[in-house]
Formats: C-alpha cells, sequence, structure tokens
C-alpha cells in the first residue's frame, strides 16, 4: 500500500501496487481532483505544495483494513481495480445544492 503526503501531511492511501500506485498519484486527473477537494483546513492541495508518495506506514494500513471492512458489510463486493482513501476528512461541496428563494 502506499501513501500520498502533501507538504508533509499523510492525505490519501490506495491498495495499488506501486506501479499503479504511482500512476494514480501523479496522474492529471487525480491532481485536479485534489485541487478541487477540500478538508476542515481548507483545499486538499494548493497546486503548489509538494506531492509525495511512500509506501504507507502500520498505522495507515490498519485504518485502510478498518475502513475497508466496515464497508463490506455495507455493500456487494466488486473488484473496481484499486481502492483510495482519504486519510483527512473531507468537506462537502455545497455547490451543487439547490436553494429555494422566499
Amino acid at each position: 500500500m502506499f501513501t500520498l503526503e502533501i507538504g508533509g501531511k499523510p492525505v490519501a492511501i490506495t491498495d495499488a501496487g506501486e506501479d499503479e500506485a504511482r500512476e494514480i498519484f501523479e496522474g492529471k486527473e487525480f491532481r485536479d481532483d485534489l485541487l478541487d477537494l477540500e478538508s476542515e483546513d481548507g483545499p486538499l492541495w494548493d497546486g503548489e505544495a509538494p506531492l509525495k508518495w511512500r509506501a504507507a506506514t502500520e498505522e495507515e494500513i490498519a485504518e485502510f483494513r478498518q475502513v475497508e471492512l466496515e464497508e463490506e458489510d455495507e455493500e456487494d463486493e466488486e473488484d473496481d481495480g484499486p481502492v483510495i482513501m482519504f486519510l483527512v476528512p473531507l468537506v462537502e461541496d455545497d455547490e451543487d445544492e439547490e436553494y429555494e428563494e422566499d
């Protein structure tokens, strides 16, 4: 498993192999997503902070496995490729919500 750090902070983990993790974390689509996603502290990535991927720690792997076990109980098991889990809470985008005018 591999972890993505942004500016030295662990942000995401994947169960992909080394080559696939590199492809995911270094890919334009994933980097674009990082620019759009926000945590409680603000945007996940400002487009300038260094991105580094490394082997996941035992603690990160344990957290991933725990969430994976919880989700297996909730949904049918399908193998759609590697799983990416964010290690920081994400803020939902309210932009898509529609509000009625009074």
